[in-house]
């Protein structure tokens, strides 16, 4: 009987104490009849655009970390334009991106201009896909970003391949693929494609090492599909690339092997942007261990996000270093720390910002994006900061 009272009265108590979360299913449908009509009275019939939709994202229960994601890239509108095309193509067997598009179609489609819609679908195979989101937790949203991304690019991958396969296995039926079918199935089965995923979001780092001793210079390149840079208080993004591509001396047990002078050598190392992406996703390093504490915690410093950016911590040789990009949508951290708080998106959306949290959607000025900058004292308060910025160029 009191492991009863215990679990009835005081373990929902706890769990929101812990995971702050707005239960609101049952209540969706008054909702949204409120929310959507105070939207479109502020948005105007007019100016309301053409084709577009603005819909909420139930929670499920700590979903908030995969909602604000997914706002985000629905806002990105080349992600969300191949999302939709792959849609129409023909039925694949269920996965994580069929169940996106399913999503995105089903926003994209609908009647009215704004509502809520329940992402049950997606957030179930989410969960049977990878059990570190088979949970009521709160988890991080650059995470699951990370994992999206590169789910959908595997899976566009193998479907590459398998089409490549196929082919293959036609021309040697044909009797006219004989050596070529051949080359072109092995080695390809191994080769890396290129996807749409690469095409919007991936750019390319270079390392360059100059030894100090001869001058040489060598360069290794990388692929990224989202920049991690650390954070310090009361500066700006440009400041924070700038110190994710300052120099780095290697001297004393750290020194470079020089293939030239054929011995370990002091060295210049530092890393820059060789090929900048359509959409730039930049990720604040806002979660710190602190040795003291035994425990993560947020950094939750003052970093200004402009509107407009330019790279300056481009290679030499990059090609589109004068690339332009402007800021169109924000996943923002609420709380004190990784486990603990919620998580909201700003996106930009025809000239004008909204704010999606979970199933709320409202119209914000351009001027309250300030309040995500993060505070200007004490790392450890609660506060409202930007954490996943995307970019997108205007070329």
């Amino acid at each position: 009987m009191f492991l009863f009272i215990f679990l009835f009265v005081y373990l929902p108590q706890i769990y929101l104490s812990v995971c702050p979360v707005k239960f609101q299913f049952s209540g969706s449908a008054c909702l949204q009849g409120t929310n959507a009509s105070a939207l479109e009275k502020e948005i105007g019939h007019e100016q309301f655009p053409v084709n577009e939709h603005y819909f909420g994202l139930v929670n499920f229960g700590n979903t908030c970390y995969c909602n604000s994601v997914l706002q985000a890239l629905y806002f990105c509108r080349p992600f969300r334009d191949k999302v939709l095309a792959y849609k129409v193509q023909p039925r694949r067997k269920e996965s994580l991106l069929t169940c996106l598009a399913d999503l995105f179609n089903s926003i994209a489609t609908q009647k009215k201009k704004v509502g809520v819609i329940p992402p049950k679908k997606f957030i179930s195979r989410l969960r049977k896909e990878n059990e570190l989101f088979d949970n009521y937790m709160q988890q991080d949203a650059h995470e699951f970003l990370n994992y999206l991304l590169n789910t959908i690019a595997d899976l566009l991958q193998e479907e590459k391949n398998h089409e490549r396969q196929q082919n293959g296995k036609l021309l040697q039926n044909g009797g006219g693929g004989g050596d070529g079918g051949e080359g072109g199935g092995g080695g390809g089965g191994k080769e890396i494609q290129q996807t749409w995923v690469h095409e919007i979001f991936q750019g390319t780092l270079t390392n360059e090492t100059r030894c100090l001793n001869c001058e040489a210079v060598s360069s290794k390149d990388e692929d990224f599909l989202d920049l991690s840079v650390d954070v310090e208080q009361n500066t700006s993004i440009t400041h924070c690339l700038r110190g994710f591509s300052n120099t780095e001396t290697l001297c004393s047990e750290c020194k470079y092997y020089c293939e030239q002078c054929r011995s370990k050598q002091e060295a210049q190392k530092r890393m820059r942007v060789k090929k900048l992406p359509m959409i730039l996703a930049l990720h604040l390093k806002r979660f710190k261990y602190m040795d003291q504490l035994h425990r993560y915690t947020k950094l939750s410093y003052r970093v200004v996000f402009p509107l407009e950016l330019r790279l300056f911590n481009t290679s030499g040789d990059a090609t589109n270093p004068e690339r332009m990009y402007d800021l169109v949508a924000v996943v923002v951290h609420c709380g004190s720390g990784p486990n603990r708080g919620h998580y909201i998106t700003i996106v930009k959306s025809h000239g004008f910002w909204l704010l999606f949290d979970d199933d709320i959607v409202e119209k914000i000025d351009a001027q309250a994006i300030e309040e995500f900058y993060g505070l200007t004292s004490d790392i450890s308060k609660n506060s409202e900061s930007g954490y996943i910025l995307f970019y997108q160029s205007r070329d």
